[in-house]
């Protein structure tokens, strides 16, 4: 879908803004300013970074560099420019669902999780991926729970019946990616379904 099929199929969903997040592609400050002024509609810019630990989105930077698939160099760039990581989608790479049927095999694929220091570099979890399945997700919750780490939810749309399946409920006003950073540092939201309209349980 094209990034106006995206905004306005999120206005008329009744979303309050939306973050753009490409894959190792950042959207400039002008180029956001015309998509907000466009649409009369909050954007924000975002980057879903490609690491070696896995997907990270990412808040406050505006290039990338070489050597941001290292967690530890994109943490160090982050750090900067004090921005703000999420770890997104993490039940990818630790989360097998046929073995995972067996309860002693799942709770070895979340203690194993738990232990990955790439979670503790993230202000946060992406626990709600709108094209994860309910049993990936489920995943999600549970990592984030034991953790005890603040958990997003995020559309990941690439399509536009994509949009507005899941979504991230801030508890304080967000005008701009500074109030957003803000937030997310702060841990004021929560995931939430909007297929069912609830928030989850961890």
């Amino acid at each position: 879908m094209s990034v106006d099929e995206l905004i306005e199929g999120s206005k008329s969903l009744g979303l309050d803004g939306i973050c753009l997040t490409d894959h190792d592609t950042f959207w400039t400050d002008e180029e956001i300013r015309v998509l907000s002024n466009k649409h009369d509609f909050l954007v924000m810019p975002g980057c879903e970074i490609n690491t070696e630990a896995g997907h990270v989105l990412v808040f406050g930077l505006s290039s990338y560099e070489f050597g941001m698939h290292r967690p530890e160099f994109l943490q160090a760039s982050v750090d900067r420019a004090e921005g703000v990581m999420i770890a997104a989608h993490p039940y990818r790479r630790r989360f097998i669902e046929e073995p995972a049927e067996k309860p002693e095999v799942r709770e070895e694929m979340l203690e194993r999780a738990k232990g990955d220091g790439f979670f503790g570099m993230c202000q946060g979890i992406e626990a709600l991926n709108g094209r994860g399945l309910a049993v990936q997700n489920g995943f999600s919750l549970e990592l984030g729970g034991r953790l005890k780490a603040n958990m997003t939810a995020g559309s990941d749309a690439h399509k536009v019946e994509q949009i507005g399946t899941v979504a991230t409920e801030f508890q304080r006003p967000v005008s701009c990616l500074k109030d957003l950073i803000r937030e997310l540092r702060e841990g004021r939201y929560q995931p939430v379904d909007l297929r069912q309209n609830t928030v989850p349980n961890a």
